[in-house]
């Protein structure tokens, strides 16, 4: 990525798909040149959110609302540190951010940040192609970088590929660090860092959860060294294919019976653990208002998820794994992809999505309660 910050709001820009299709625009953010998937997310709010959350790095994401920015950029919103995102795009950005929490502009944040973006560009037309062709490479030129498309395009095709990427161990902590309990302690959570969101340790120790963050190289010594009553698994990105290690360790807990939650990529690592395969998905759930049922109940939740990948298990049969007893507990309304799995011998569970609704609805939030009912059981 090469980058300069001089000109954005009125150098010409251009995005090319790695199948060839351009679309010419205007610079947004910092000006130069970005590379990564291209995934679209269909949220109306809660930009700010998917910008910081880890498991969009190394992509470069299409905002399918036409109206972007409209609220600036706070700093109590993030989810993490800095902003992932390997580019954006959006049809008609904000001119003047309008909102008593907003201390700048989303493009001046984004300028700031060094993340290369482009405006002006028709969102529907381009949505529509990567849910005809599929998530693909792409690459966003402004300023200097513009060169004729076939130049601009041998580079996008020279960009790597999300399949086969090992990417957590880039976004997760270097350290362990503690999340305390807000009120009384009542219990404490490993927490296995693949890139998680800030919301979610926050909403465990709403619940009076002790959380340690361990990085995403921890070792199931590492886990049972802060005397967890649970673990968690988070979110994070890449190629569940990849996560070796996240997956023997997931499979020590397992062993030894102690309750687990996972999200997201978590899911997909408990997929993994219990002997099922993972596959990509062509343009993948991205936004906070996909529909997905927990079978459990029979309820619907409209949720937010962010994932490229996905578990492959039977949905109509209970499988048998060398940990007892499997079956996925929530499904997707929308294409039957499986959202949820948990083991019915032993106190284990995880979801394709993200409860902590940050952003997006609290459908889902009882989840939470859910691993909480698990530790009390267990300690029971």
């Amino acid at each position: 990525m090469t980058i300069s910050t001089r000109g954005a709001a009125k150098a010409p820009a251009v995005l090319v798909l790695e199948d060839g299709r351009a679309f010419r625009g205007r610079a947004y953010g910092a000006v130069g040149e970005t590379f990564g998937e291209a995934v679209f997310s269909t949220g109306m709010t809660g930009y700010q959110e998917t910008l910081t959350d880890p498991s969009y790095h190394r992509q470069v994401v299409v905002m399918t609302a036409p109206h972007v920015g409209n609220t600036g950029v706070n700093d109590e919103d993030p989810e993490s540190g800095r902003i992932w995102v390997s580019g954006y795009v959006v049809r008609d950005p904000a001119r003047v951010p309008s909102n008593w929490r907003s201390q700048r502009s989303l493009d001046e944040e984004l300028e700031r940040q060094g993340v290369v973006g482009i405006s002006g560009v028709d969102t529907r037309a381009l949505t529509r192609h990567l849910r005809e062709r599929g998530a693909m490479r792409v690459g966003i030129f402004s300023g200097d970088a513009v060169a004729d498309e076939a130049t601009l395009l041998a580079r996008v095709l020279r960009a790597p590929e999300m399949v086969g990427a090992d990417l957590c161990a880039e976004v997760a902590t270097k350290e362990t660090y503690v999340v305390p309990a807000i009120g009384t302690k009542k219990f404490t959570v490993a927490a296995i860092d693949l890139g998680i969101k800030g919301m979610t340790p926050h909403r465990m120790a709403e619940r009076g959860i002790e959380v340690h963050v361990l990085p995403a190289t921890a070792t199931l010594e590492d886990v049972y060294a802060v005397e967890p009553d649970g673990v968690f698994f988070s979110n994070g990105p890449g190629d569940p294919a990849t996560a070796d290690h996240p997956v023997s360790v997931m499979q020590g807990v397992l062993e030894r019976k102690t309750p687990l939650f996972g999200i997201c990529f978590g899911n997909q690592i408990l997929g993994r653990a219990l002997g099922f395969g993972t596959y990509k998905l062509k343009y993948g759930h991205r936004g906070i208002n996909q529909p997905v049922q927990d079978r459990t109940t029979g309820k619907v939740e409209v949720t937010a998820h962010n994932h490229g990948f996905a578990v492959d298990a039977p949905l109509d049969k209970v499988s048998e794994t060398k940990f007892g007893r499997a079956e996925v507990s929530h499904v997707c309304l929308n294409d039957q992809v499986v959202e949820g799995l948990q083991l019915l011998d032993q106190p284990a569970f995880s979801v394709q999505y993200h409860p902590e609704a940050a952003a997006g609805p609290h459908d889902a939030a009882y989840l939470f309660d859910r691993f909480v009912s698990l530790m009390e059981g267990q300690r029971a």
